[in-house]
């Protein structure tokens, strides 16, 4: 059990998901956990909704009773917010990050000097504890600050530690991103079964199912991507001539593109984006 308190400056779906994640883990207890809203109307509501934490509306008081800081706010709040906690910012406590495009740097600056910055990137499947976070740490930050922020977040999914802050675009593309792309590819499976007659709830629960269980098998692998591909679209089978037409090979279908291009153009473009909302 964790003993520190923990602060969430925003209490919306993101901030949301971490709070059920501690509590349902027992990573934290209720009472050592508080959140702010901005408005007073709906806190007693807030708190029954986030499992009896303590919700207020002062960020500066719960900065003064909290070890660890989650900036929880709207990327275009962060700012605002880090201007009005600055007086009451100490050096023991940890900051953790996040929003979205805003760099170790502007967190940081906005500061006081030497404090403690994680910049973490999650995404929304972190609702359903299922989530997957990027982490990254600013100059004073130590291996147990790192290992802490790992640990909490593992509550509501699994994360990695990028090598560098760049990383983090990347990071934001295929995860922060990604369920979109996942939730498209899920859909177009689905309505390409409904065009050939199947009828379409029928057919994205086929395609649903075949994706999470597909996800659970390659999660747990023993072998290679590409050997459970082939493990599946054996030679001469109807899976092989589907994964031919992915791969661009001519079945009478001139589509002249690949599925691997295709991701790589989707990731490489959504990363760029996302470098430059951080300037």
């Amino acid at each position: 059990m964790n003993c520190k308190n923990i602060g969430f400056i925003g209490s919306g779906k993101m901030a949301g998901a971490i709070i059920r994640g501690l509590l349902s883990n027992g990573f934290s207890k209720p009472e050592n956990l508080t959140a702010t809203q901005a408005e007073k109307e709906g806190i007693e509501e807030k708190s029954k909704s986030l499992g009896g934490v303590n919700v207020i509306l002062d960020n500066t008081e719960l900065v003064k009773i909290s070890d660890v800081i989650f900036i929880a706010v709207k990327p275009n709040q962060v700012i605002d917010v880090l201007e009005e906690i600055k007086p009451f910012v100490t050096p023991e406590k940890l900051i953790i990050s996040i929003a979205a495009g805003i760099n170790i740097n502007k967190l940081e600056s906005g500061l006081p000097k030497g404090t403690k910055v994680i910049r973490v990137m999650p995404n929304t499947p972190a609702l359903v504890g299922e989530g997957m976070s990027g982490i990254f740490g600013g100059i004073g930050v130590n291996e147990d600050d790192i290992n802490f922020v790992k640990n909490l977040l593992s509550t509501i999914g699994k994360c990695i530690i990028v090598d560098n802050e760049s990383q983090m675009d990347i990071v934001t593309a295929i995860s922060g991103s990604g369920p979109a792309f996942f939730y498209k590819v899920m859909n177009d499976i689905a309505r390409a079964g409904e065009k050939l007659g199947l009828d379409y709830e029928k057919a994205l629960m086929l395609s649903i199912q075949t994706a999470i269980g597909s996800a659970k098998m390659a999660m747990n692998r023993e072998v290679s991507m590409e050997t459970l591909i082939s493990n599946v679209a054996t030679k001469g089978g109807c899976t092989r001539v589907g994964v031919d037409v992915m791969e661009g090979v001519n079945h009478g279908v001139n589509h002249g593109v690949n599925t691997e291009q295709i991701f790589y153009d989707v990731i490489k473009s959504t990363t760029e984006k996302a470098h430059e909302l951080g300037k």
